[in-house]
């Protein structure tokens, strides 16, 4: 028998449209068109304006040749043209690759040549590493000069400004809806430690659909206050460019996320919202107190990229600042698991809550299932929070794939699942707590170590600002935790003997670290996951 549902009730231009992030903005300029936008130093436009502007870039961009399925490359900081160019991009069906600042200009290359970037946006600020970048271009983009009057210095050395170019743009640019929402919107590359990144593809529907994940999860309401401090390269900022959008917020921009600022800024533009990695919220609670502000709105900071210390969380927490763990990966358009708080964790004290809040949790919205499994036989392990395996997930979060790469593609989705990369526990009320990446296990003597719990206790030390710890070769054991460390100021006399005897009274045995190196800073990437493998490299090299 046929099914009455399906007869006749066919897909029509009335009834479907595809899911895109673009729309956003178009009903925010249209329900709120005055209200504040963005903030840059003494920059300030409307949501009218903004829109406004990125339909003329979307215009000047078809002008230059920019055509569907074309990629646009963009180095920028958090300023107000790498918001725009979230939109006016993908207005004509091409795709935005924001590139992280930090990198060297031979990745650069690399990923411009791997995306056949047809233009290319460049902060004054990255122009030797630009310049450096485009000579080894198999075709070389167009250049376009970002002139930030926040920035002082490097040197313009493309086609034309940023400005120029906008002003080419018609007022009456009308964007082109995708095709499919299976389109690609964006390409991230991963910040792969040996070899070259992979390119990863994100589509209409996932960007549409993490944004409102966003949105609830995080709690953004209509006209929040969300300041940058997350990288926009990120994983497209998180989706939070798309997010901040669709609720009307304003978005205060900031080319470097330092403390002082951060705290001038919530203070004087009553911020609500902000992302930041674990460090960057280690720096607030560090900061000189003549750094700090007062602030009378509630403050609520998501926090994610690597798994934060209870300590942390608890300390922000004493701040009056209220924290959100998220978990994800660059595949996951970032967010795709929330540790979504529990009612009966109010009664917990402040060490107790903060341990629950350190989970990464369960499944965002956009995503659709997750498992801790055997990473070969995918069976899941017990929920009993002791049970190691590797954490996997599906939805419509999830990347298209890695550009033009089918063998990874096809290694990273085997069995209907996306390998995470990540082992875990699975707690008896299904929250997930991610024990450490697969590559940074220690196995000693054949036991296990977790190298999150070691920095986890090492983080509980009043005396440790930062604590990184990887495996160190032995010729006994195999493998000994090493501990890399920076101490707070005033600090200099403790010892490596202070800090084992610390870790032996909150440890077992084999879990402390049998080597402790003493650092003025540890290794970081741009969005502020400790860089391990500089510090196995300076172990083994």
């Amino acid at each position: 028998m046929e099914n009455m549902f399906e007869l006749g009730l066919d897909k029509t231009e009335a009834s479907y449209t595809p899911l895109t992030p673009i729309s956003f903005i178009q009903r925010t300029a249209l329900a709120h068109p005055t209200r504040t936008a963005v903030i840059h130093g003494s920059i300030s436009r409307t949501w009218a304006e903004t829109y406004q502007r990125c339909l003329k870039m979307a215009s000047a961009l078809r002008k230059l040749g920019v055509r569907k399925g074309d990629t646009v490359a963009a180095l920028l900081p958090n300023i107000p043209e790498m918001l725009e160019l979230h939109f006016a991009v993908p207005m004509i069906g091409a795709v935005l690759n924001a590139q992280n600042t930090r990198l060297d200009s031979k990745t650069m290359t690399f990923m411009l040549n791997h995306g056949r970037a047809k233009v290319f946006f460049t902060d004054t600020e990255y122009s030797d590493r630009s310049r450096d970048a485009l000579v080894g271009c198999d075709a070389k983009p167009i250049v376009i000069d970002v002139d930030d009057p926040n920035f002082a210095g490097g040197e313009l050395i493309g086609k034309m400004t940023y400005d120029a170019l906008l002003a080419t743009g018609d007022d009456d640019f009308a964007w082109d809806m995708p095709d499919d929402e299976w389109q690609a919107i964006a390409l991230n590359y991963t910040s792969g430690t040996t070899g070259n990144p992979k390119g990863v593809v994100y589509h209409h529907r996932g960007a549409h659909l993490n944004a409102l994940s966003n949105i609830i999860g995080f709690g953004l309401p209509s006209g929040a206050v969300y300041l940058w401090t997350l990288p926009m390269f990120h994983c497209n900022g998180w989706c939070y460019p798309w997010a901040v959008t669709a609720v009307a917020g304003t978005h205060v921009c900031l080319r470097s996320p330092q403390p002082q600022p951060i705290y001038d800024a919530i203070a004087e533009h009553g911020v609500t919202h902000l992302c930041a990695a674990p460090v960057v919220l280690n720096m607030l609670i560090n900061a000189p107190e003549e750094y700090r502000k007062p602030f009378s709105q509630h403050v609520t900071v998501a926090t994610g990229g690597a798994a934060p210390p209870a300590a942390t969380i608890a300390a922000m927490e004493s701040m009056g600042v209220k924290v959100v763990h998220l978990y994800g990966l660059t595949e996951t358009y970032g967010p795709s698991l929330i540790c979504e708080f529990q009612d009966e964790w109010h009664s917990l004290d402040a060490k107790g809550k903060a341990a629950k809040m350190a989970r990464q949790g369960i499944l965002s919205l956009s995503m659709a299932d997750m498992m801790v499994a055997d990473p070969v036989t995918l069976m899941p392990v017990e929920q009993n929070g002791k049970a190691i395996g590797e954490l996997f997930v599906r939805g419509n979060s999830v990347m298209k794939g890695y550009l033009n790469n089918p063998e990874e593609t096809t290694k990273s989705f085997s069995g209907g699942w996306f390998h995470t990369g990540d082992l875990g526990v699975w707690h008896t009320d299904g929250y997930v707590e991610i024990k450490d990446r697969s590559k940074d296990i220690i196995i000693s003597g054949g036991e296990n170590i977790s190298t999150l719990e070691v920095e986890s206790t090492l983080y509980d030390h009043p005396a440790v600002l930062e604590a990184a710890v990887v495996a160190a070769p032995d010729d006994h054991w195999g493998e000994i935790p090493c501990a890399f460390i920076t101490l707070k100021t005033g600090n200099d006399h403790l010892t490596a003997a202070d800090i084992e005897t610390y870790c032996r009274a909150n440890l077992a045995g084999f879990k402390v670290p049998k080597k402790i190196v003493f650092m003025d800073d540890l290794p970081k990437t741009s969005t502020g996951k400790l860089q391990k493998h500089v510090l196995r490299g300076q172990l083994t090299g």
